[in-house]
């Protein structure tokens, strides 16, 4: 039984005595002092009580907490013992897939439509600890073999939102108008008139498949073994990443890839403003201004920067002090929340002079600027005729990704940074 519930019970028994006591009209020396026992104990109850109450309360949030956890719990340790290289002796040689693999599968049969075997996308996630390989690593040698170079995802540095959705079209309502505020403007004056409660919806469609394709050669099968594992799990993680930081920011909207956040810009409805000078922080802190009067920021930490590295470049050389040796880039990175630079997410400098673009954005209310659905899992095919004379492994894994902006006032888009 609860503390709180036993206390409970006993104040009860309390007042029912003291009431009884009470009714007394000449009470004896054993009663009165038996009323004032009843009092000490009764008052401190009530603090016993208060403080049953906090830790049960505690404990029901933790237990909740639990219980809303533990799925997803199971689901990550099913998802730790996935095997890549299962899958692919599957679809070699057909496999009998065993273990967690197989119950990892079967749950996603089970949510989704799939022409091959299921991967989880957390199953390609580079683990912390492990050998980069871009080949197939070879048990006889010990040397460190290098990997493509693929930093973090610049997405995920930008504030975008990985969703995962199970199956059809999802749409996330952004409040556009909200409450309104007034002053009585007399004494019998209305406060002002109220406005209505408006949304807009933000979808994000499956309409848009990404492809990589990989080949595996018979001599890579019988020589890597479980090796093979994590060279897969690598590769394949490092080719979706790549793409998916260019089309989230640079994705066209047509020939099948989504529309990137500053390709669209003037579709989202983003700020996009010229500079048309040299790249410095006064620049920067303009935007970072119409942030805060937009109530869209805090402050300029709360504002995180793409560049790209040319642009570091420069401003890194250009001084701002020369006393203390204080760069144009000294100041920004002091100001800003957090710097990206990428070379795939930005388009190269160009024109005469020299000049590229950045973006900025930032979280308003805990809200993502951007939002990057992905459904289902990744859907590993096998092509069994076009390597089928040297008795390789053609592989093809299918992502169906999108890409959309939740409120076009969290983005903005410099152009015209001259590099010169």
């Amino acid at each position: 039984m609860l503390d709180s519930v036993k206390i409970a019970r006993r104040q009860s028994e309390i007042r029912q005595s003291l009431a009884e006591l009470a009714g007394k009209e000449n009470p004896s020396e054993d009663e009165v002092r038996n009323m004032d026992e009843l009092d000490r104990e009764y008052r401190s109850n009530e603090t016993r009580y208060r403080a049953a109450l906090i830790a049960e309360d505690t404990e029901r949030r933790d237990a909740g907490d639990e219980l809303e956890t533990r799925e997803g719990q199971e689901w990550s340790v099913l998802v730790d013992g996935f095997e890549v290289r299962q899958i692919a002796m599957a679809l070699d040689h057909g496999h009998q897939i065993d273990g967690r693999t197989a119950e990892v599968v079967t749950e996603l049969r089970s949510n989704g439509t799939y022409q091959g075997l299921p991967v989880p996308w957390e199953a390609l996630e580079a683990r912390a600890g492990e050998t980069i390989a871009t080949g197939t690593p070879d048990p006889m040698q010990t040397r460190p073999i290098i990997d493509r170079l693929f930093p973090g995802s610049v997405a995920a540095q930008m504030g975008a939102q990985m969703i995962s959705i199970d199956h059809g079209e999802i749409e996330w309502p952004v409040v556009t108008q909200g409450a309104s505020v007034g002053w009585q403007t007399s004494e019998t004056g209305d406060v002002g008139a109220a406005q209505a409660f408006q949304t807009t919806d933000k979808a994000l469609a499956p309409d848009q498949t990404l492809g990589v394709q990989m080949r595996i050669t018979r001599k890579t099968l019988k020589q890597s073994g479980a090796a093979l594992e994590q060279a897969v799990r690598r590769d394949v993680n490092a080719a979706i990443g790549v793409e998916m930081d260019r089309v989230v920011f640079l994705g066209s909207g047509a020939s099948g890839e989504p529309l990137g956040v500053i390709a669209g810009s003037a579709t989202y409805g983003i700020t996009s403003t010229a500079i048309g000078a040299s790249a410095d922080w006064a620049a920067f802190r303009a935007a970072v201004t119409r942030f805060i009067t937009a109530n869209s920021a805090s402050g300029p930490k709360a504002v995180s920067g793409l560049v790209r590295p040319e642009l570091w470049n420069f401003m890194d050389g250009a001084v701002w002090d020369a006393g203390s040796g204080i760069t144009e880039w000294d100041r920004l990175a002091a100001k800003l929340g957090s710097l990206s630079m990428s070379h795939n997410a930005l388009v190269a400098p160009s024109g005469s002079p020299s000049a590229c673009s950045a973006l900025l954005t930032t979280k308003a209310g805990g809200v993502a600027p951007i939002f990057v659905g992905k459904w289902g899992a990744v859907d590993m095919i096998r092509d069994p005729f076009s390597d089928a004379a040297s008795g390789g492994l053609r592989l093809t894994a299918l992502a169906t990704m999108d890409v959309t902006v939740a409120r076009p006032t969290q983005l903005e888009v410099l152009t015209g940074l001259e590099l010169a």
